[in-house]
């Protein structure tokens, strides 16, 4: 076997374990009540088709209302994480100012703290600022992730001084020179930022489940929760939930990937 042969190989192993799973919970969702769908062998298109486990799952759960919730969330927390990491990283590698070794040490440090660890604490902030119970206490605790700073801080590190200098002697001030010159630079990142914003809030379980009380504050991950506890005997429609949730991460990639391999650099150098 050829080298090539077997790199292909490789990657045609791995993209079956990655997206074997979601083809199956696609063909589970599609299977009707009197399809086995433990079946040996295994059948991945089912013979007929259906819909029925995707409205059984908007009749059992205000699954567009959870999703709804969700969108909110996360257009914020993109929102937030773009403006607030590009932000963030231009000032950590473009602009001297006193304490900024110490900032870049705070950054690093906190990637290192586990979640878990600090929950009891974002709880009681949360609490003490009334915001429990609501989206906005969803979204605060991931307005800005220090991973995305540090992210942004590297690509603007990789934009030429020379680009900055230039700037400066046509008399552009700190903001123009990052609006005009860092931002289209690094688009690219911009992109990945906005990516893992987005997966990391449309997929976050554990803080809205425990800030959150009211029902109809329910995110969508929170939300599908009770299919499986209610009807786990149905795999059916809990597919079906499945499908629809990660349905928007996966529109949400493709409209981005084209940003996403670009890399950094190329919007200032190429103009």
């Amino acid at each position: 076997m050829s080298l090539n042969a077997a790199r292909y190989a490789g990657l045609t192993a791995v993209a079956i374990l990655c997206v074997g799973p979601l083809l199956w919970q696609v063909s589970t969702s599609l299977k009707g009540n009197g399809v086995d769908i433990y079946s040996s062998p295994p059948q991945l298109l089912p013979e007929k088709p259906t819909l029925s486990a995707y409205s059984k799952v908007a009749d059992i759960v205000p699954i567009w209302h959870y999703a709804m919730n969700s969108l909110l969330v996360a257009v914020a927390v993109v929102c937030t994480n773009v403006i607030g990491a590009t932000c963030a990283g231009y000032a950590l590698a473009k602009m001297d100012f006193r304490g900024k070794k110490l900032a870049f040490a705070v950054f690093l440090t906190a990637m290192l703290v586990p979640g878990e660890v600090v929950l009891i604490a974002k709880y009681m902030l949360a609490l003490s600022m009334g915001i429990n119970n609501s989206l906005l206490g969803v979204i605060l605790p991931s307005a800005v992730s220090a991973l995305n700073v540090l992210l942004m801080r590297n690509a603007m590190s990789g934009i030429p001084n020379e680009l900055e200098e230039a700037g400066i002697i046509d008399g552009a001030n700190a903001w123009q020179r990052f609006r005009r010159i860092a931002v289209p630079s690094v688009r690219g990142t911009i992109a990945v930022v906005a990516i893992f914003a987005f997966v990391g809030s449309w997929d976050n379980f554990l803080w809205p489940l425990i800030v959150l009380s009211d029902q109809s504050q329910y995110t969508l991950t929170v939300g599908l929760n009770y299919l499986q506890g209610t009807f786990v005997k149905d795999p059916r429609i809990i597919a079906a939930g499945t499908v629809i949730a990660i349905l928007p991460l996966v529109v949400f990639f493709f409209a981005l990937q084209r940003y996403f391999f670009r890399g950094v650099g190329e919007g200032a150098v190429k103009g």
